[in-house]
This record gives C-alpha cells, sequence and structure tokens, in this order.
C-alpha cells in the first residue's frame, strides 16, 4: 500500500506513505488498515484522511515507478471532492 501511496503522489515520501498506512488513516474498501505492506489491487477503493482533507480513489492502475504529476493521476479515479490545487 505504502508504494502504491507513494507512486500516486499521495505522500512525498515512501516512509510518509507507510507511516500514513500504518497510522490507521487510510481505508481499503471500507475497512481500516493499520499496515503498509497491505496488497493494493486494481479497483479498490482508498478512503484517505489526509490532514486538511478526505480523498477517496479508486485504483486505475499501480504503476512500475514514481513518475510526474501527470503519469500519478493516471493511477486513480477520484471518486470524492476534487482536491485543491497543490494537493496531487
Amino acid at each position: 500500500m505504502d508504494v502504491w501511496l507513494w507512486r500516486a503522489r499521495v505522500a512525498k515520501t515512501r516512509s510518509l506513505a507507510a507511516k500514513l498506512a500504518q497510522s490507521g488513516h487510510v481505508r481499503l474498501n471500507g475497512r481500516r488498515i493499520d499496515a503498509a505492506a497491505r496488497q493494493a489491487r486494481v479497483g479498490d477503493v482508498l478512503t484517505i484522511a489526509l490532514e486538511r482533507t478526505v480523498r477517496v480513489l479508486r485504483i486505475a492502475a499501480l504503476g512500475d515507478r514514481r513518475g510526474p504529476a501527470a503519469e500519478a493521476r493516471a493511477l486513480y479515479e477520484e471518486l470524492g471532492p476534487k482536491p485543491a490545487d497543490g494537493q496531487d
């Protein structure tokens, strides 16, 4: 899970992505996770409680690397309200 969160640019670093997942701020298909090593699959829905917002994302692809922002946005479909500019 931490790798996908990092590749999708939800978190700036992989260690921050791991902390996000381990702290219980991520729900996978409605269930809270507490391990960064959870497997992400295409079609899964993530609810992520960030500092100032909650994002709901459907995983569209897993990605092979952490690429530019446009490539990261192709990894998910935003289901909740659109994030404010600069939060990708």
